[in-house]
């Protein structure tokens, strides 16, 4: 259980955490790619349909008002000049496998965020970046040194591997929360770095929806907490953040996140890793109501649990994360005496923690993971009757399932997920960027 009285420090160590964040990716790729377009206002959208979203926007466009997330008839309608393209995958992976040669080749410690975001981790390599022979950057800074050094060397490789009208921003600092912070203070190409010597500066800056994971609605929460600005947020103690501001576990994180302790490294949506197991689902109604919210529940939960005993795995922990419709994120996580593995018990300590989310928005996407694992004891006997019911009811389950089909036994409140949320990944395969991942 967390300290009530949870007080920390500002993290005092060396900055060793790099946040890179291509500008504006798939229309500057396009306008790399395209010459005559650079300098226009462009959108580009996954089909060009009147309904179909801006998913990027160029910085031409976005200085006429243009934002992520319009319908293209909406953009067309604010600016008339705009020109909408469709999107291209393969020039964007292009991009992206250069991106991450680049970052493997000052660290073997990276993270890709998305497609066009990644994290360098510069943790045991300092006498490397230290020692590395000095040499003029172009567009360095006389002085410039160390990381910042090689943020700006990474920005002229940028250029030099991919074209002239790439850009990326750059981020630096303790943890990866404010590495992201940085990246996003001087937009198109800037490098800054946040160490607890300006961090309160750089905070009295900022607005709260300017941070990361900050919407209206968890802005309105702080500000029923009395707190209006991002320097107020820095100074709140953890107790008031964990039980009346975010009412969860995350509250607690947001007190570390601020003073540069390290809590993100933990990925609630990657399934892949060896440290957790979970599934991910965009809602497909935009308004749900509760019974399909705890049918998708129900249906990721038991997913989850199946993956579990595919690995031969069982966990302590489960993890909930929710996105909503304003932009807001919640998420909760618990730790438990006893081992779990089956689909009753995932589902049943999963809602433990749903049921305490906050409401009043609507429900964008859940997510659920295990965490703590440790190689399943599913094989051998109990001296208790239930826990020894409970294997042999999942095994013959789990057995019926695998001769005549996945789900032929199946939650009740599962049977309208199960045609929805589509297992786009077989069991034990990583997820689709890792696959990018080995092949850069």
């Amino acid at each position: 259980m967390p300290h009530p009285k949870l007080q920390l420090s500002t993290n005092k160590a060396e900055p060793l955490v790099m946040h890179i964040d291509l500008n504006s990716c798939f229309a500057t790729v396009e306008q790399q790619a395209r010459p005559l377009l650079r300098g226009k206002p462009i959108g580009v959208t996954n089909r060009l349909t009147k309904n179909a979203c801006v998913v990027a926007a160029s910085y031409e466009a976005k200085a006429l008002g243009v934002k992520v997330g319009m319908t293209f008839s909406e953009a067309k309608l604010l600016v008339p000049n705009l020109i909408m393209l469709e999107t291209d995958p393969p020039k964007y992976h292009y991009v992206y496998q250069i991106l991450v040669n680049i970052m493997r080749s000052y660290s073997p410690n990276i993270v890709m965020k998305s497609i066009d975001e990644g994290i360098i981790n510069f943790e045991g390599t300092t006498a490397i970046v230290n020692k590395r022979p000095p040499r003029r950057i172009v567009g360095a800074p006389t002085g410039a040194s160390g990381l910042e050094a090689i943020g700006h060397e990474i920005k002229k490789r940028l250029k030099d591997e991919v074209g002239c009208w790439m850009r990326c921003n750059i981020g630096i600092a303790p943890n990866r929360f404010l590495a992201k912070t940085a990246a996003s203070l001087h937009k198109p190409d800037g490098l800054d770095i946040i160490d607890h010597t300006n961090l309160r500066q750089v905070l009295a800056k900022l607005e709260l929806t300017d941070l990361t994971g900050i919407a209206e609605r968890n802005q309105a929460r702080l500000n029923a907490c009395g707190i209006y600005t991002a320097l107020q947020f820095l100074e709140a103690p953890a107790d008031i953040l964990r039980r009346h501001v975010f009412k969860s576990i995350c509250g607690e994180d947001w007190y570390r996140r601020l003073r540069g302790w390290e809590v993100d490294d933990f990925d609630p949506l990657d399934s892949g890793s060896v440290k957790n197991v979970g599934r991910q689902f965009v809602l497909d109604d935009m308004r749900p109501s509760e019974e399909t919210l705890r049918s998708r529940l129900a249906y990721l939960c038991e997913t989850t649990a199946m993956k579990l005993r595919y690995k031969g795995l069982c966990a302590r922990g489960v993890y909930i994360y929710l996105m909503y419709a304003g932009g807001d994120s919640w998420y909760e996580r618990r730790m438990f005496k006893s081992t779990f593995f089956s689909n009753a018990e995932v589902y049943r300590r999963a809602t433990l923690l749903f049921n305490r989310r906050p409401q009043g928005d609507w429900v964008r996407m859940i997510a659920v993971s295990c965490y703590a694992l440790a190689p399943s004891n599913i094989s051998q006997l109990s001296l208790l009757d239930e826990v020894n019911r409970e294997v042999w009811l999942t095994q013959a389950v789990d057995q019926i399932n695998s001769q005549f089909g996945e789900f032929t036994i199946t939650y009740a409140s599962s049977l309208k997920a199960k045609d929805v949320v589509k297992q786009k990944i077989p069991f034990g395969s990583t997820r689709y960027f890792e696959l990018l991942l080995n092949r850069a």
